[in-house]
């Protein structure tokens, strides 16, 4: 059988303290312990007592207990709560609620507890538990909301860094390029230069040929020359 147990901090018009009260919601009933602190009060609805309101509220059951859990689980605003004397030592809890526009108000009656003790030693237990039990709810969600905080940290770091990796990767190809063109036209510029060296050598060759050349042929004709001054001198010869 499901059971769900609530603790409410009690704000009470015009009273000096607030009163706790704790619920305990079955299926087919509820059970409530209400303290101020020094004395305590127990209303434990049974069936019958539950099934007798609900039907006189024409509600079925499990209405009737939800709708009473949701005004004794969280004070809700704009109902009126009240925890009014009765007799013999008891106790009248009420709140109101507004249902198709008419303001309606529950009330329960409250007797005093055997152990006034025992009451509020329960509550504080069960704010204890429920203490700890959120504080490690609380630890979960937070350990979960930096696991994804962590996660989206990491994922924009790495966008990030590929984007920088990637511009420095176009920037190192652009430079290689240039470098690579550079390199080219380096080996470009040598050949031009290597090839006008070779062009400026052939000509110097040809003057200095023709240098040489020029006085072969002085020589040639002086030789030429020799033999007719022989000639002239046979002739002289023969005269005498």
């Amino acid at each position: 059988m499901e059971t769900r147990q609530t603790c409410l901090k009690l704000e009470i018009p015009h009273a000096t303290d607030p009163i706790f009260v704790k619920g305990t919601w079955f299926q087919s009933h509820f059970d409530l312990s209400i303290t101020d602190g020094l004395n305590a009060w127990l209303c434990n609805a049974s069936e019958e007592q539950v099934k007798d309101r609900a039907a006189l509220w024409d509600q079925p059951v499990t209405e009737y207990i939800k709708l009473a859990e949701r005004y004794l689980g969280f004070q809700q605003p704009g109902c009126v709560y009240g925890f009014t004397d009765a007799a013999d030592g008891c106790k009248r809890l009420s709140w109101t609620f507004e249902k198709e526009g008419t303001k309606l108000e529950w009330r329960w009656k409250c007797g005093p507890a055997p152990n006034s003790k025992k009451v509020p030693a329960g509550i504080l237990d069960f704010l204890m538990d429920a203490n700890i039990r959120l504080s490690a709810e609380k630890c979960l969600a937070q350990s979960e909301r930096f696991k994804n905080e962590k996660l989206e940290f990491e994922s924009a770091i790495y966008a990030k860094f590929l984007g920088v990796l990637n511009s420095k990767k176009s920037k190192l190809r652009e430079l290689q390029d240039k470098l690579s063109k550079q390199a080219v036209m380096g080996d470009l510029q040598q050949e031009e230069e290597e090839s006008t060296d070779e062009t400026e050598s052939f000509d110097e060759g040809t003057d200095d040929d023709k240098s040489e050349e020029e006085p072969a042929k002085d020589i040639t004709s002086t030789s030429i020359g020799v033999p007719a001054s022989r000639a002239r001198g046979r002739k002289r010869i023969s005269r005498k």
